[in-house]
Formats: C-alpha cells, structure tokens, sequence
C-alpha cells in the first residue's frame, strides 16, 4: 500500500484536524484514513513548560515557544494550575509521557475534549 495524497484541514475553530491520507490499496481500491488528533494554540506570549507528568513536581522535559500549536492525544486530571484560559486540574497529554496545564492551551473548553488517559 502506498500514500497517494495527505490533506490537512483547519476547522472553524482554528483547531486542526490531522489529515486525510488516501492510500491506493491496488490500482482499481482506494481507501481513506482520518486521525482523530486535533492541534490547539499554545497562549499568546507564553513560551510553555512541558513535563514529564500531570503537575509542577514532575521535571520539565522541554519548552514550547511562543505561536505553539500542540496536539492533544488525552487528558487527565491532576494537579491544579491557573493560567490564561482559567484556573483547571486537567493535563493535556501532547506526546509521549509529555504533559501541559490545559491552562494554558485554548481549547475553547472549560471540560475534556479528548479522551481520559489511561
């Protein structure tokens, strides 16, 4: 199988939504794949600190710059940040083992709009 086109779409929410990849299975099939993960702004002027979990006692593995967009593969809920989008115990999972205050990224939601981690 091979990738014949990838498209990335924005939605209305200026979140996007990681693309549609049309893939020819053989000459005469062609089959379509959506990822489901959506990218979020990072708060203007904040340069974020990424940790190694959900909460300030854990390490900080890098920092984002200003203008980042993240993604966001689930949530979950610990400790308690307030920050530009309000004051919020859920931790936005934006890559592996790597966590954000969702205080910090516009998501346009006081509540989950991913899974809960597992």
């Amino acid at each position: 199988m091979s990738v014949d086109r990838v498209q990335e779409t924005e939605d209305r929410d200026g979140s996007e939504a990681v693309a549609t990849a049309t893939a020819s299975v053989t000459p005469s099939v062609t089959a379509s794949v959506t990822a489901a993960v959506r990218y979020y702004s990072v708060a203007p002027g904040v340069r974020l600190n990424v940790r190694g979990g959900p909460g300030t006692s854990y390490s900080i593995v890098r920092v984002l710059p200003e203008g980042a967009r993240v993604p966001i593969y689930c949530q979950r809920p610990g400790e308690t940040i307030s920050g530009p989008y309000g004051t919020t115990n859920l931790w936005d999972n934006i890559g592996d083992g790597d966590y954000a205050s969702d205080a910090y990224v516009f998501t346009g939601s006081d509540g989950y709009v991913a899974s809960r981690c597992s």
